[in-house]
């Protein structure tokens, strides 16, 4: 039907395949690449891009009617093509080979008219770039022009700050082909972009949008549209929402599929529909910045290659230069993250979304799935924040005060309300925050002034209990972390006492070698030295304790870590057997030279 005379079906058959793509996942889309689906859509691209060539003659009556069917097919189709890469190695295999690169550029070009479609496309080429070699060698001058073209754009609405933002990902990602010489150039416009994008207040533009929603209702929006959502497609939206990926809570992100489920659902308002772009634009700028700061410091061979390079042509599309990886140029993209503000931008989203916006957008059905993007940018931030805080230096970080602050903040954030909050999204991402300033403060030894003990505690306790095992993680870390700060001070006996006690508790009975191996690793650290950390072991037998699960930790790892782990992670827990080995026996000498 991809293929059909009819451009009716085309269109159909294209909207409903984009739709299996989107609600199957994995799976469906696996068995959509093994039953061939990529040989029509290709050949369907191909003939569509064909027509909306501007050399193909249309007869005038029909040329309009023409071109918005066929770009209708095109965006069902790319969007299908998406889905599809962003499953199946196979579906990028294809792309590669197909040349389906050049239909995106295409697609690419047409923003000033049809943006929806120009947008589709930097979506889908957003995700093929990543970590695909393969592809930069298809990237000649006239696709980097192109993409140029969009960076440099200065349209002003939410669809085309989306679409801008999507090209600077994917020009992160294929910079190895950007011309030497342009490089720095490229990054800051880049990362420009990100801060225009970041820089939008979106309690204000939602609210503002929301009363022109309201005041100028349009038929099937705000109107009809109440009850089919809430009677069915609400349910659809939350489903698909909960399934969405989740960004890492470290490392580098994964730029994850936004829920876009607009076939599934009533036509939007056009306000809806801006309020919609401008919080994908955001999301996706804050997933650009988490893998931006993932990079090493660069050797001095290789910064010195760099540094030496000409930097006096500023186009991007000149034939390709030198490679140039992250590890080349961490040094200029904290630079240029600092000089527009990027930190503070972050911290800012951190606070998003206001009760205000919330409220406003709980009356209406149709606007409140808005609500779980503007949690999830909230994440994402917290996410930035943690991978900031691990590779900016103090005075890029604003200073002591600035971290003290910042404590008080992620300590609000967590204790504000009654309760700890339960969503496993945001507990990854704040206590991942935690964490990284955690050990920042710890490795100026600075005081933790704002989290009381009973605080982290109880932050820790119930971070202990949840599925996710991030969480469990960071949370073991954050206790380690405060219990080597313990352990450097006077009368601590007590606080290290319970320090050891969750960390021994976690060790021995959580399910996940991961956590134990982290657990582990910090007790090692808690108790390797200090009076107070001597005297706290030995009223709680820790050395006892651990040498009775010495044999059990090692057998788990015979048993479940095959299988179930990276080699990093063996490797990691392996070393972990090893310093567990030599700190009891440690102990235990030092134990028979006192006696």
């Amino acid at each position: 039907m991809l293929l059909d005379p009819s451009v009716g079906v085309r269109e159909t058959a294209a909207g409903a395949l984009r739709n299996l793509s989107a609600c199957g996942g994995y799976d469906v889309c696996d068995e959509m690449v093994k039953q061939d689906v990529l040989t029509p859509l290709t050949a369907l691209l191909r003939e569509c891009c064909t027509e909306l060539d501007a050399n193909v003659v249309i007869p005038q009556k029909q040329k309009g009617a023409d071109k918005t069917h066929v770009e209708n097919i095109v965006n069902e189709a790319i969007n299908l093509l998406w889905n599809l890469c962003e499953s199946s190695s196979t579906a990028v295999s294809v792309f590669n080979k197909e040349g389906l690169l050049d239909v995106c550029i295409q697609c690419l070009r047409r923003f000033n008219i049809n943006v929806e479609l120009a947008i589709s496309a930097a979506y889908c080429l957003q995700t093929i770039t990543e970590d695909n070699a393969e592809l930069l060698p298809s990237l000649i001058p006239s696709a980097l022009q192109v993409l140029e073209m969009l960076l440099l754009s200065s349209e002003d609405t939410t669809e085309h700050l989306l679409l801008r933002t999507l090209v600077a990902g994917t020009v992160w990602n294929v910079k190895s082909v950007v011309p030497a010489s342009s490089q720095a150039d490229t990054i800051n416009a880049v990362i420009r972009i990100l801060s225009e994008t970041l820089e939008r207040n979106a309690n204000q533009i939602i609210l503002k949008l929301r009363e022109a929603a309201c005041a100028a209702p349009e038929v099937g929006t705000e109107t009809e549209m109440e009850e089919e959502m809430i009677d069915g497609d609400e349910a659809v939206a939350s489903n698909l929402e909960d399934g969405a990926q989740k960004a890492p809570h470290e490392g580098k992100a994964r730029i994850v599929k936004n829920d876009d489920i607009s076939d599934l659902l009533p036509a939007r308002s056009e306000e809806l529909r801006h309020a919609t772009a401008l919080l994908a634009a955001q999301q996706t700028a804050l997933e650009i910045i988490v893998n931006m700061c993932c990079s090493e410091d660069p050797s001095d061979d290789e910064w010195e290659e760099i540094s030496s390079s000409d930097e006096s042509d500023n186009s991007m599309a000149e034939g390709a230069g030198t490679l140039f990886s992250p590890l080349c140029l961490s040094a200029e993209v904290l630079s240029a993250l600092v000089n527009y503000l990027i930190p503070k931008k972050v911290l800012e989203k951190t606070e998003f979304p206001d009760n205000v916006t919330v409220d406003e957008c709980m009356k209406s059905p149709p606007w409140r799935h808005l609500i779980a993007k503007m949690k999830r940018i909230q994440c994402r931030a917290l996410t930035c924040l943690h991978n900031l805080l691990s590779v900016l230096d103090m005075e890029e970080l604003g200073g002591p005060a600035a971290l003290q602050v910042l404590s008080q903040h992620l300590t609000m954030l967590v204790f504000s309300q009654s309760e700890i909050p339960k969503d496993s999204e945001f507990l990854e991402a704040v206590t991942s925050a935690i964490r990284s300033l955690l050990q920042r403060m710890a490795s100026q030894n600075l005081p933790q002034q704002c989290m009381t003990a009973e605080q982290l505690m109880i932050l820790c306790e119930a971070g202990s209990q949840c599925e996710n095992i991030s969480i469990r993680v960071n949370v073991v870390a954050m206790m380690g972390i405060s219990g080597s700060a313990l352990a450097k001070g006077d009368n601590t006996a007590e606080a290290l006492k319970m320090v050891g006690n969750f960390l021994l508790q976690v060790a021995t009975k959580d399910s996940s070698l991961v956590v134990i191996g982290e657990a582990l690793d910090a007790i090692i650290d808690v108790f390797a030295d200090g009076e107070e950390a001597d005297k706290a072991s030995n009223q709680m037998k820790l050395v006892q304790a651990l040498k009775s699960f010495q044999p059990i930790f090692k057998s788990k790892i015979q048993k479940e870590g095959k299988g179930n782990l990276s080699p990093d992670q063996r490797l990691v827990l392996d070393n972990v057997k090893i310093n567990l080995k030599r700190f009891i026996a440690y102990q235990e000498a030092l134990a028979t030279k006192i006696n």
